[in-house]
């Protein structure tokens, strides 16, 4: 049975980045009926926005901490499709963490 990884647009303008092994309609229609509570329970409704299969539920759940841990613009680079701008932004963001500070 494979898994998915999907990204929520909550009402709110966040996202909401979760898995599953089930199918997305059902997954979707839980989290707007609230069914789970959390994060996307203050935030209804919420609109899928992107979506990626996995054969293992492992991968996807790998996967799922990668996003989570990504800031905003990379999750919308994502969303969008182009690929080729997340090396760019995970670059540009170090560089800024690592950056000296000024005094």
């Amino acid at each position: 049975m494979g898994a998915q990884l999907y990204i929520l647009r909550c009402s709110d303008g966040s996202y909401y980045v979760g898995t599953t092994r089930g199918d997305m309609e059902t997954r979707l229609s839980q989290h707007n009926s609230g069914q789970f509570g959390g994060y996307t329970a203050p935030r209804r409704p919420v609109t899928l926005v992107f979506q990626q299969a996995f054969d293992r539920i492992a991968d996807a759940i790998s996967a799922e901490r990668q996003v989570k841990s990504w800031r905003r613009e990379k999750k919308e680079a994502l969303i969008r499709g182009d690929y080729a701008a997340l090396p760019d932004l995970a670059k540009r963001y170090g560089n800024l963490r690592n950056r000296p500070r000024e005094e």
